[in-house]
């Protein structure tokens, strides 16, 4: 399963292509770049204030490290484009490779993250009294180590078979880890959308609808944003076992892809950020990015306008008595 951007240099080179098709390449490389300057930014905004300037709780876990995810997703992009675009080759083959592996590792994880949260979402609003009652403390924390853990396994072990070794001499075992990583990311996308779609309707429908919270906001404008601009990338990933052959056409797709992909990365945090500065009253009163992002996970129900005057602590989400 080829999870990688070193084509960024075939991508960028036009040796096949015509002038056009290298000129749209071209642009869609430097607005790729842009989203992902925006995006490193607004990530680093989130780990700043989730990691040092608030108190981490049970979602909020979830999120530092889906922005972490994000940031390396970005970062790695950003390191590919500038080595391509301006022929500085300062990424080695080795680096290469080992760079591939990280956005794996991003990739799958943030996948993860997004699907524990979904899940643990969709628990909380189905079976409440037993989610406080039966989750352990610290499940948030365990659950994240562990999912970086299986993300970085299943993308060394790929990765190494694949492609650090003969692909002749390692295929069967290449096919076996492929299959493996595949099955878990289908695994991850059925949890996703089935918790969404039962969280949704538990929401919309039913004469016992749940009020909904700007927590519950912010986890379906992340997931829907994933689905549309997240998951095609991934798409193309397991469709490359099938179709490897590099058509200008399809350089032009994969292109295409990698800017929904940085798009992805690049929302979650504008997503927080608006979520927590919406029906505010910007005019009267200055808000704090740290104010707007515990607006944005807070898991109580509104009456009426948000009171401007709460401390800090009061919003925070109701989970954060559930441990991390």
């Amino acid at each position: 399963m080829d999870m990688t951007v070193t084509a960024w240099e075939m991508e960028l080179t036009p040796t096949d292509e015509s002038d056009q098709q290298f000129t749209e390449n071209i642009v869609l490389g430097i607005l790729t770049v842009i989203l992902a300057l925006v995006g490193l930014a607004g990530n680093a905004v989130v780990l700043w204030l989730l990691g040092f300037r608030m108190r981490r709780n049970a979602f909020s876990v979830y999120i530092l490290n889906l922005a972490g995810a994000d940031f390396l997703f970005l970062c790695c992009h950003m390191i590919f484009f500038l080595d391509s675009i301006f022929n500085l080759y300062f990424v080695s083959e080795v680096i290469s490779r080992f760079l591939s592996i990280v956005i794996m590792v991003a990739y799958i994880s943030g996948l993860s993250f997004l699907s524990a949260i979904s899940t643990e979402r969709c628990l909380s609003v189905l079976w409440p009294i037993w989610y406080r009652c039966h989750r352990p403390r610290k499940l948030s924390t365990i659950m994240c180590a562990l999912l970086w853990a299986l993300s970085l396994l299943l993308s060394m072990l790929e990765g190494y078979y694949c492609r650090f070794l003969d692909w002749g001499v390692y295929h069967a075992w290449c096919q076996v880890f492929y299959f493996i990583t595949v099955a878990w990311l289908i695994l991850l996308f059925v949890l996703l959308s089935g918790s969404s779609l039962a969280l949704m309707t538990r929401l919309l429908c039913g004469s016992h609808r749940v009020s909904s919270t700007r927590l519950y906001m912010t986890v379906v404008l992340t997931v829907l944003v994933f689905l549309l601009c997240g998951l095609p990338i991934g798409i193309e990933w397991f469709l490359q076992l099938w179709f490897t052959d590099e058509y200008p056409a399809v350089v032009h797709l994969h292109m295409i892809l990698l800017l929904l992909s940085c798009v992805n990365s690049c929302a979650n945090p504008i997503i927080y950020f608006f979520v927590g500065s919406f029906r505010q009253q910007w005019w009267k009163q200055r808000h704090t990015l740290r104010l707007v992002l515990q607006r944005a996970l807070q898991d109580t129900p509104e009456v009426g306008e948000p009171r401007e005057s709460l401390p800090g602590e009061a919003l925070e989400m109701s989970g954060s008595s559930l441990g991390q």
